[in-house]
């Protein structure tokens, strides 16, 4: 009876036949050909490494950027505040002084070229030293006897030339012609020396000549007093033709500026030659002083 259980038609049979058959075929398959998982395991692995090599690119890449900054940032100096010779001491004094770098640098590079630092006050004239800065560092600075000596020994030589060189001077009412006198006879006049002499004669050669020693009052440092010293006998003025004198040259006269100036060349150009001042009076940039003084200097030919 149980035979009839395992018994089979021909269609059957076959049917059964076919699906072992086909089932030992994917059997065979999927032990022969395991690589594709394999390879696909291993791809998966790669990917794996590869992601794993990125983060750590990107966090080594982190860690580089936070160490830069931390570098970039200046390193506070600790200050220390002891007496130093600025002619002899090196950078690292100067910066534990609290002395910026490029000051620093400015120091060494002006003892490089000769220069030295005579008295504490010499050290404020350092390019880029705040006052504040001189006063916190004046009562450390110490300067060498053999550099204070040698200034000690130059002054004595320039006041030994300033004695030697003393200019002579006139007596209580000598007069000396404004007009004339050179810079030598005006160091003779008490109260000038070589400084006002030269601004004097300056003045003189731009103004083309004085006609009043009140004048004088519009040089700088001459005061009141010193006109007493003065005469005017050679009164010839050296004068500007208005009619030829270009912008550069009318302008460049004391009593002029360069508005002036240009009303005088816009004249010239719209209207013709000028024949007096009193064509002038009618524009703002002429007062009546300015056309009484510059009535001396022009001359219109």
């Amino acid at each position: 009876m149980w035979k009839d259980f395992f018994y089979f038609s021909k269609s059957e049979r076959r049917a059964v036949l076919f699906l072992l058959t086909l089932l030992f075929v994917f059997i065979c398959m999927w032990v022969l050909f395991p690589v594709k998982e394999e390879e696909t395991l291993e791809q998966d692995q790669e990917g794996i490494e590869e992601i794993k090599n990125f983060l750590a690119g990107v966090h080594e890449m982190e860690e580089r950027q936070s160490l830069q900054y931390s570098y970039d940032k200046p390193k506070k100096r600790k200050v220390v505040l002891a007496a130093f010779d600025p002619n002899s001491a090196d950078s690292i004094d100067f910066l534990q002084r609290g002395l910026p770098p490029f000051i620093a640098h400015t120091i060494l590079q002006y003892r490089r070229a000769g220069g030295k630092f005579r008295t504490a006050d010499d050290f404020s004239r350092v390019y880029g030293l705040s006052s504040e800065e001189f006063k916190i560092l004046k009562p450390y600075i110490r300067i060498a006897e053999v550099f204070r000596r040698k200034q000690d020994t130059l002054h004595a030589v320039k006041k030994m030339r300033k004695d030697t060189l003393a200019v002579y001077k006139y007596p209580e009412g000598t007069l000396v012609d404004l007009n004339e006198a050179d810079t030598t006879e005006l160091k003779k006049i008490p109260g000038i020396g070589s400084g006002i002499a030269r601004m004097i004669v300056a003045y003189r050669n731009r103004l083309g000549g004085f006609y009043d020693t009140a004048q004088l009052k519009e040089v700088d440092y001459v005061n009141e007093d010193m006109l007493k010293w003065f005469k005017l006998e050679n009164a010839s003025i050296h004068r500007i033709n208005a009619n030829k004198a270009g912008l550069d040259k009318l302008r460049s006269h004391p009593y002029m500026n360069f508005y002036k100036a240009k009303v005088i060349m816009e004249y010239r150009r719209k209207k013709g030659k000028l024949k007096s001042l009193s064509q002038l009076s009618l524009y703002e940039e002429f007062t009546e002083k300015d056309l009484e003084r510059l009535s001396y200097y022009l001359t219109f030919d």
